[in-house]
């Protein structure tokens, strides 16, 4: 499908996990935790409070340095991994087609990568992650986008986290592409039913709206088939 080589499309990718990728610290948090609160901090600033794409792209590039540092400082684990991956997703926003591609395959190694450590770590973030990468990239001859597999793992991502605003948007917008309006539009509002993240505001005010904008979408297909 052609929607599916829009390098934005692509870029979505990168809102859902980082939405996915909450640490959960604790009240004592170690190093790490801290480490990807400030991470993911800073990516929904540069995501949701920087207007201007340069700065974006800038901004976003110095984060995936440190994001890389904090995964290298904690081998053998899931999380700083994950954020890796949210990461590169994201600077797809700031690539040509032929180069977002090329993130999306190196975000789709670092999840499967983490996945073989912890597949359900932070609220099941890498089956999420690479559902939404299986359905937002073009398939063979081009790329490796494949719905079936997507499906597949969105469903998981829903099973591990079935109250969570991502699984379910990403699942939703799945849902969406495919033609399922009904479905699409029960997932959504089960997502905004959701308790809001008092400890991420930036965060859960924007998905909030991505998921009112397209269930907004969802309601017009399903009004035009009355």
């Amino acid at each position: 499908m052609l929607w599916k080589l829009s390098g934005s499309i692509i870029a979505g990718v990168a809102l859902a996990l980082a939405a996915g990728a909450s640490v959960g610290l604790a009240a004592d948090p170690s190093p790490m935790d801290s480490e990807l609160r400030a991470i993911e901090s800073e990516w929904a600033r540069i995501t949701y409070q920087v207007p201007n794409a340069d700065d974006q792209e800038k901004q976003m590039e110095a984060l995936a340095a440190a994001a890389a540092r904090v995964a290298d400082r904690h081998p053998g684990r899931a999380e700083p991994l994950i954020w890796e991956g949210v990461i590169a997703s994201s600077e797809a926003k700031y690539a040509g087609s032929f180069s977002a591609l090329g993130f999306a395959k190196q975000a789709r190694a670092i999840f499967e990568k983490a996945g073989r450590i912890d597949y359900r770590a932070v609220d099941g973030a890498v089956p999420t992650s690479l559902g939404a990468l299986y359905y937002m990239v073009p398939g063979f001859p081009i790329a490796f986008g494949n719905d079936a597999k997507a499906r597949q793992y969105l469903e998981q991502g829903v099973q591990i986290s079935p109250d969570g605003l991502d699984s379910n948007f990403f699942y939703g917008d799945f849902l969406y592409h495919a033609g399922d309006y009904g479905k699409a539009a029960a997932v959504l509002k089960h997502a905004l039913a959701a308790p809001a993240d008092r400890d991420r505001p930036v965060w859960d005010a924007g998905r909030r709206a991505e998921i009112r904008a397209l269930l907004a979408k969802v309601d017009g297909k399903l009004a035009s088939e009355r």
